[in-house]
């Protein structure tokens, strides 16, 4: 698993449309990070990613050892 960063012109409809189309077929999630600068939701918005990454990690080598 690995995080991809789209640089677009929000106020550029077609731009706003294929990515809503992307975000739809469920094969991309769209990471939030905190809006105000709350060093606890920072923390819990670290150790989300941290999570996600590790069972990301973990199934990407299930899938690794099977077709090896």
């Amino acid at each position: 698993m690995c995080n991809v960063t789209l640089s677009y012109n929000e106020n550029n409809a077609l731009a706003r449309r294929k990515l809503a189309a992307l975000l739809a077929t469920g094969l991309f999630t769209k990471l939030e990070e905190p809006k105000e600068e709350d060093p606890i939701a920072k923390e819990a918005h670290r150790k989300e990613i941290e999570a996600f990454l590790y069972g990301s990690k973990i199934l990407a080598a299930k899938a690794f050892a099977r077709h090896l």
